[in-house]
């Protein structure tokens, strides 16, 4: 996007954002989840690793929802990391094959059609193809984060969550959340952020210790479909990339 004529303004993406959510035909109503936030931590207390909270974060998920194709597509992927970083990711035959079905049932959404539809506007993309080629590039190839091995991805980082140096790295997924917390293997400690938003998707930041990894200030959205996010993020990546 670097000539003018494809560059991106602040308004564009402020537009095109409230539309990807206005079409976002897959989250959560209001009556298939139910969370339960309790302590509300101040700035002295999101580093302590004190758990504030007695009761876990959700109360009830409609796992109904789980059943819809881009969500069941998107569950399946999460089991696909080592979420320690300095370990060379393995990626097998069957896990290549599940990335391109996520691919494919994201793509078939009104969601991901106006993304691709708005960026192919900007010159960015001559078919659907090439969109959906960059996506696999962008979220799934891989990359260094530790000891030089290919030992993350995108996709990795954002929504299955990683250990670095002790402490949880990236995770910032709902539905990752709600399934490891009903196992067992997550505990939410406090929230430091609470969206004013009264519907899905909501906002919130969080607290939480992962088989005893803590992060200490989590964020993500609540709700949402998983085309949501991929979308959304999809294009802060593309249109402000690196730190912007």
């Amino acid at each position: 996007f670097s000539s003018s004529r494809g560059s991106i303004t602040d308004q564009e993406l402020l537009e095109l954002s409230e539309q990807l959510y206005g079409v976002d035909h897959n989250k959560a109503r209001p009556s298939d989840i139910a969370i339960n936030p309790q302590h509300l931590a101040g700035p002295d207390e999101t580093g302590d690793k004190r758990d504030r909270s007695p009761q876990p974060l959700y109360k009830y998920v409609n796992e109904e929802l789980f059943s819809k194709p881009t969500y069941a597509s998107f569950i399946k992927l999460l089991d696909n990391y080592q979420r320690a970083t300095g370990r060379e990711e393995e990626v097998t035959a069957e896990e290549l094959r599940e990335q391109e079905r996520f691919l494919e049932e994201v793509m078939k959404t009104e969601l991901m059609k106006e993304l691709f539809v708005f960026l192919q506007g900007k010159g960015r993309y001559g078919s659907e193809q090439e969109f959906v080629q960059d996506l696999k590039e962008m979220w799934f190839s891989l990359y260094s984060r530790g000891d030089g091995e290919p030992d993350s991805s995108g996709f990795e980082h954002v929504f299955s969550g990683e250990v670095k140096k002790g402490k949880v790295s990236g995770f910032h997924n709902w539905i990752r959340f709600y399934l490891l917390e009903k196992q067992g293997a997550l505990n939410y400690f406090s929230h430091n952020f609470n969206g004013p938003w009264d519907t899905y998707p909501d906002v919130l930041g969080l607290q939480f210790s992962w088989d005893g990894f803590y992060k200490e200030v989590g964020s993500a959205f609540i709700g949402c479909s998983p085309e949501f996010e991929f979308g959304l993020y999809s294009l802060c990546f593309l249109a402000r990339p690196g730190r912007a």
